[in-house]
């Protein structure tokens, strides 16, 4: 009787130690994102960083998020959630903080210190 009175005290406290999946920081659906609809981006907030509204997946639909305020953290940089077509799939990267300097144009050269930090004729 001892022995199966600790064996369901184990299974019971195993239960409770298990943990949730963390959100996907990618979401994959067959179905493409709408346009985005236009916002009005509002003046700079000091010690803020504006978050564009997007089409996000919940529920098996895309449901609009409106753009945002978030408090900017010293030394990241902000990447808004973007959707990409791969393979005949849209894929949905969430926004998120990357450490570093932001280089919007992938040219190696952050934007503090470009003279065309948008350049589109990079090569």
């Amino acid at each position: 009787m001892m022995k199966k009175l600790l064996i369901a005290a184990l299974i019971a406290g195993s239960l409770g130690s298990v943990a949730a999946p963390a959100i996907s920081a990618v979401i994959i659906v067959r179905e493409a994102p709408p346009e985005p609809r236009a916002e009005r981006t509002p003046p700079a907030r000091r010690g803020y960083v504006w978050a564009p509204g997007h089409w996000d997946w919940r529920n098996n639909h895309h449901v609009w998020v409106r753009g945002a305020w978030i408090r900017d953290r010293k030394g990241y940089h902000y990447t808004a959630p973007a959707w990409q077509e791969r393979d005949g799939r849209w894929e949905m990267q969430r926004g998120n903080w990357a450490r570093g300097q932001r280089d919007n144009d992938g040219d190696g050269v952050p934007n503090r210190r470009d003279e065309r930090p948008n350049n589109p004729n990079r090569q």
